[in-house]
Order: C-alpha cells, then sequence, then structure tokens
C-alpha cells in the first residue's frame, strides 16, 4: 500500500490513546492502547509505528496528523503547570484571588474556592494607568516593570502573565512590558492580555492570561516532544491541534495560545457528531461521550453546534452554565458547551461517611487501572462491575490487547464494597451500573433539561470505549426516541480531529449603544480584524480566496452584565448593520429567556471574528471502509438485567448481522474499540451507513 496518502488523527483520553488513519480510498485502521499518562507522547509513537507497519503504510505519504489532547487539562487539574507570575497594574494585584463572587455549592459553608494559579507573592505591579477608551493616564514606569520582572525571574518563574488595566482599549503599555520581558529574561515565557483576550472585565481577562502562561511551557514541551518523534520517524506531515471550539490550528499557534486547546479532546467528539447527524439527516441530537475517566454531554439542537463565550476548568462537575460558577478556573476562550462529569469505565466504587455506594469521580485512569486490567490496580471501579455482569468478555477488550481478570474484579469489589454493605455481588454490580447511569444522565440534563430543552426531541448519539454500554440505560432514564451508535464508536472523536477545518477566533471590545455608535468607526474595527485573520491565514497557507470570514457580535440590552451573541448582518451598510444586529439580540434575547426589553436599548459589547481555512480539496471522502466492524467475537454468553430481567443469554453478534429490520434485544457487540449492549427491552437495526440504532420496546 505505500504511495497511497493517508491522514491521522490521535485522541488521548485519561485511559486510552485513540488513533485512526483514513487513506485517499477511505480504507479506515484504527488502533487503541493504554495512555501512557507518564509521557503521552511515547504511547502515540509507539501505537503510531505499530499501525503503520502492520498496515503496510509509509509515514512519508501521510500528509496531515491532526491531534486533540489532554496535557493543558490535566496541568490545570493536577496543578502541574509552570511556576507562574503576574505583573499587573498597581493597586489590582488580587483581582485573580478576588475573582467572581460565587460559588457552585450553594448551600456548602465548607466550599473553599480553588487556591489561585499565581500565588500573591508571584503577582508584582507597575506604575501605569490606562482609560477605558485607550488614552494614557500615567505612562509607564520601564523601571518599576524592570524591578517586578527582576524579582519575578529571581524567584524561577517559567512563565510571566501580563494583564493591566484596560490594555484592551490599548495594548502599548502591555506591549513594552513584553519587549522588557524579552530582554531581560528571554528564557521566560509570557503571554500578554492584548494578545490573548482584548476584551474588558479585568477578572476574566486575567484569569484567561494567566492560565495561557501557566500551560504553556507544559505545551510547548510536549509539542515539541511529539514533533521531534514523528520527525525521527520520517514524517514530514503538519502536526494540527484541535482547539476547544472545534477547529484545528497549527502546533506553532497551539504553543503560543495553548487557551484555545484546554478542552481539545471532548471537543472532537462534538465535531464528529455534528457530521454524522447531517449525513443521517438528524436536525437534534444530543452527543455522550463516554470513556475511562469522564463522561461528556453536548447538544446539537436545529443542525448546530452550541457554544460557550467561557468555561469553567478544574472544578470537578464542568459545564458553562452560568447559574453554575465559581468552582474552577474560568477562562474565557470560545468553547463547545459540553457538560462533563467523573464517570467513566475507570469510575472508582466506594462507600461514603454516611454509608451509601458512590461512584467516582475519582478515576483509576490507566495506571494502575480498574482492578480487572492486572496492572496493579486495587481499587474497585465500574469497569469492574460490568465484567461481572456479563457485558464485556475475560478475554480482553481493544482487540485483546488488555486481558481482563474476573477474579481480581470480583475480589476488589467483594472485599471493599460487597462485604461492608452486606451485599451479593451481582446485586452490587448492578447498583454500580444503575448509580453511574444517574451520574451520566446528569451531564444530559444540564445540557438540556436545564437549559429549557426536552430531551425526548433528540437522539443520543452515543461513543467513546464505554457509550455504546451505557446508551440505553441513560436513554431508558431519559425517554429518549432513539440511539445512535456509530462505527468504530469507541474511536469516534479521533474521526473529529479529521473532520475539522483550520480555524481562529479572534475579538475585540467595542463598549457602545448601538443607536449611538459611529457605523463607519464600527467597520473599521471589523476590517482590522479581518486583516489580522487575512495575514495570520495565509501565513498557515491559506491565501486570501480560502479564507472565510464570519462576523459575530456580542450584545446586551443597556444596563445588563451578560451578553448574548449573534451573527452580524451582512447585508446592506454599516449602519443598517447597528440596526439589524440590534432587532437580531432582541429576537435571539426573547428566543433565551422569553421576553424582550423594555426601553429596546441595545449595547454593543464584543466584536467576534470567526476565520476558516477552506482546503483545495474536501477533507473527508465521502464513504468510508471500516474492515475492524467485522472482526468481532461471536457466540452467546450470559448477562445480568436487574432484577426484573435478570441473568439472559445475550448474543454475541456483529453489525453485518444486523439489516434495516428491528431485532429485539438481547445482544452484546463485542467491537475492536468498544462493547455495545442491547437489553431486552430494546430493538436493535443497522442503517445504510453502518450505524447501530436502538430504540425502546420494539
Amino acid at each position: 500500500m505505500s504511495g497511497q496518502s493517508f491522514r491521522i488523527g490521535v485522541d488521548i483520553g485519561g485511559t486510552f490513546t485513540d488513533i485512526v488513519v483514513i487513506d485517499e480510498q477511505g480504507c479506515v485502521h484504527s488502533a487503541k492502547a493504554i495512555s501512557t499518562t507518564d509521557a503521552y507522547e511515547r504511547g502515540i509513537l509507539e501505537t503510531l509505528e505499530n499501525l503503520l507497519r502492520d498496515n503496510r503504510l509509509s509515514a512519508g505519504d501521510c500528509t496531515e496528523v491532526a491531534h486533540g489532547t489532554t496535557v493543558a487539562t490535566n496541568a490545570i487539574i493536577e496543578r502541574e503547570g509552570a511556576l507562574t507570575g503576574l505583573i499587573t497594574t498597581r493597586g489590582f494585584r488580587d483581582v485573580l484571588e478576588l475573582r467572581r463572587i460565587r460559588i457552585p455549592t450553594q448551600y456548602d459553608l465548607n466550599w473553599t474556592k480553588p487556591p489561585p494559579l499565581v500565588e500573591r507573592f508571584l503577582r508584582a505591579e507597575v506604575r501605569e494607568r490606562m482609560s477605558h477608551t485607550g488614552e494614557a493616564l500615567e505612562a509607564l514606569d520601564a523601571e518599576s516593570a524592570r524591578s517586578a520582572i527582576a524579582e519575578l525571574t529571581r524567584q524561577g518563574v517559567e512563565s510571566i502573565a501580563v494583564c493591566l488595566l484596560n490594555s484592551y482599549a490599548n495594548p502599548a503599555h502591555e506591549r513594552a512590558v513584553y519587549d522588557i520581558i524579552r530582554a531581560e529574561s528571554p528564557d521566560v515565557d509570557a503571554s500578554i492580555s492584548s494578545d490573548i483576550l482584548p476584551e474588558m472585565r479585568e477578572y476574566e481577562r486575567t484569569s484567561t492570561t494567566v492560565i495561557n502562561a501557566f500551560v504553556m511551557p507544559v505545551v510547548k514541551q510536549y509539542l515539541e516532544s511529539l514533533e521531534a518523534g514523528l520527525r525521527e520517524r520520517e514524517f514530514t506531515a503538519p502536526l494540527l491541534i484541535m482547539q476547544s471550539n472545534g477547529g484545528i490550528m497549527t502546533a506553532e499557534v497551539a504553543r503560543a495560545q495553548p487557551i484555545h486547546i484546554i478542552e481539545s479532546g471532548p471537543a472532537a467528539g462534538v465535531v464528529a457528531a455534528h457530521h454524522l447527524a447531517r449525513r443521517i439527516n438528524v436536525n437534534n441530537a444530543i452527543t455522550m461521550d463516554i470513556g475511562g475517566t469522564t463522561a461528556k454531554a453536548s447538544l446539537i439542537e436545529n443542525g448546530e453546534t452550541t457554544y460557550s463565550p467561557e468555561y469553567e476548568v478544574g472544578g470537578g462537575f464542568s459545564q458553562s452554565n452560568r447559574l453554575a460558577r465559581g468552582g474552577g478556573y474560568l477562562l474565557r476562550a470560545p468553547t463547545l458547551d459540553i457538560a462533563e462529569i467523573g464517570a467513566g469505565g475507570g469510575s472508582i466504587v466506594w462507600i461514603d461517611k454516611g454509608g451509601a455506594l458512590q461512584v467516582g469521580p475519582k478515576s483509576a485512569g490507566a495506571s494502575p487501572g480498574p482492578a480487572c486490567y492486572g496492572l496493579g490496580g486495587e481499587e474497585p471501579t465500574l469497569t469492574d462491575s460490568c465484567l461481572l455482569l456479563g457485558y464485556l468478555d475475560s478475554e480482553g477488550i481493544a482487540g485483546g490487547s488488555v486481558k481482563l481478570d474476573s477474579s481480581a474484579a470480583e475480589r476488589a469489589l467483594g472485599e471493599k464494597v460487597a462485604k461492608p454493605l452486606g451485599l451479593d455481588i451481582t446485586t452490587l454490580a448492578h447498583g454500580v451500573v444503575q448509580i453511574a447511569t444517574s451520574n451520566m444522565t446528569r451531564t444530559i440534563r444540564s445540557v438540556s433539561t436545564e437549559r429549557g430543552k426536552d430531551p425526548r426531541d433528540f437522539s443520543l448519539f452515543a461513543f467513546g470505549g464505554n457509550g455504546g454500554l451505557f446508551a440505553a440505560s441513560v436513554a431508558r432514564e431519559l425517554e429518549l426516541p432513539q440511539v445512535v451508535i456509530p462505527p468504530s464508536s469507541g474511536i469516534f472523536s479521533a474521526f473529529g480531529l479529521l473532520y475539522s477545518d483550520l480555524e481562529h477566533h479572534f475579538t475585540q471590545t467595542l463598549l457602545g449603544r448601538t443607536d449611538e455608535l459611529d457605523p463607519e468607526s464600527v467597520e473599521a474595527y471589523w476590517e482590522h480584524l479581518e486583516v489580522e485573520a487575512r495575514d495570520l491565514l495565509s501565513r498557515e497557507g491559506y491565501p486570501g480566496e480560502r479564507c472565510r470570514l464570519r462576523r459575530r457580535g456580542e450584545l446586551r440590552y443597556y444596563g445588563q452584565t451578560h451578553e448574548l451573541s449573534i451573527p452580524w448582518p451582512e447585508n446592506g451598510s454599516a449602519g443598517d448593520a447597528l440596526a439589524q444586529a440590534s432587532e437580531a439580540f432582541e429576537d435571539e434575547h426573547e428566543r433565551t429567556y422569553g421576553h424582550r426589553g423594555g426601553d429596546g436599548l441595545v449595547e454593543l459589547v464584543n466584536l467576534h471574528l470567526v476565520a476558516t481555512g477552506v482546503p483545495e480539496t474536501p477533507r473527508f471522502p465521502d464513504s468510508l471502509l471500516f474492515p475492524e466492524i467485522l472482526k468481532t467475537k461471536t457466540g452467546e454468553r450470559q448477562a445480568y438485567f436487574g432484577a426484573e430481567m435478570g441473568w439472559a443469554a445475550a448474543k454475541l453478534i456483529n453489525r453485518s448481522m444486523l439489516d434495516e429490520t428491528m431485532t429485539k434485544g438481547p445482544f452484546i457487540l463485542q467491537e475492536f474499540d468498544a462493547t455495545i449492549l442491547v437489553p431486552p427491552d430494546f430493538g436493535v437495526t443497522r442503517d445504510a451507513f453502518d450505524n447501530i440504532i436502538m430504540r425502546l420496546g420494539r
């Protein structure tokens, strides 16, 4: 097969590393291996090397390597980023610690806010003052900047965040401080807020810039190591990184602005589900991505993915709902609207102080992993429970590369949980599955019911290594009409990496009432952003004719504190655009909140430009071939389906054994990368695109 071009998608999860290779004919080759958490790039390179060798592919024929990574996320959650310093305007040293006056648990008097990523002694002040209109009220005292940089360097900081008051209106002072850092401490990384987030609101801008500085050295080291490993193996293709917003960016840009790849991994699955939904004409879908560590959910409504302008990371249950803020570190960057909770296959089963059974959020991860992996793990997990209920094959998962030990699973669950609770092992294991299912439905409710959406109006798109195991249980609990499980569902997120286009987002605060702003000045700001966007895309190989620009405005009623994002009108003059944008905002406000403003005064807050690089040829083949989906075990296995249905003989089948005729379960599809469970009360069929479709009671 040498000489045939191909593209590679690499997705790292907390437990498994997934790789998919798609050649120019649409043939799919895949690999799944346990993540090497001590050095993720090592596991990627070893697995990739084996995959290419087994399929007789040459590294020189690769045209692109797209990668979704959790490296930045892990650095924040585990607080293992760089020792970071902060330089700010005199009097604003504690903005980072004061945060917003919100807590995520309203009645928990013992809740403690997470410690700031920059300790107070590493926050330095400089003398300068910029007005909100960009007027220099007090010139920058360069000597105070040098003194601050020298002190931070003496403390051993590896990265410095610079966030000066009102720098979004005039970045001159920040750029001067940046130049001093480069001259005085060239080995220290630096991030300035006017480059990272040129928007008003001091805490949001400071937090976002600090996160960028905190993860920058970690991301740089990781990407440089991965690129070096690819070069050693004779890859010449560019390395592209998935962004939190669903687009991809070059590794070079990711190193400078890692803030955009914090939610890199979860975004890829939503992108893949969005493309699949369009292909099979499903307008409303809920995505459910369940891996070894977490369960993630997102909404596709009226054929469009949903976005959030900001996110919190490192706060346990993560979601972009502004009613549940304060538990993590705020980053303001365009992000696919994804809720996430610690409920995956590796979630540890434990008993709380009140004697109640709990599942997660702590995970056994890839190392040591669940007890049944036989890799040294002793804690009972959700995977151990699924094995004892007959859902998983003891001969192994991931194509048999990970053997499963039933006796180890029974020992861990029995000694640590079943005996203390006085339960038999089967009842306990099924209870664990029920609790995990309840946790998973919580993520779906957070993006549907809690937003005024009825989940019964949506199809469930389930993927990830454990998505197919729990899809039916979740659909039953939420009364969802149907479940769609795509081919290669266990590595589905890796496909999203190859669907995505290269994309960048540019923002600029422009505050003023729409009936008072000068239309020509607004247009001048738009043109400035577009020049910046075209210049960046041109450097990345996308000249003018291959650059697609989309304008969006963030507006609010005069006197409000939160904005809504709307597409910026494209027809008519600059003056017409302001009037049309005001009307579009009021329509969106009524859809979101159920009413329009009384006086109708609308305020523009931010301009937001989305720039996409359009490839010369389509990035994805019209059809795909999945040779691995037929390499599945057949036969029969006993599986437990609860007190009412009990143990039943579940047929082991593959997708080719199903057609468009609905067939009643129980079935188990034991595929290379995932296991799909069809309970007795569900019917199952296969569509023209090899998707598994499940429906309750048919």
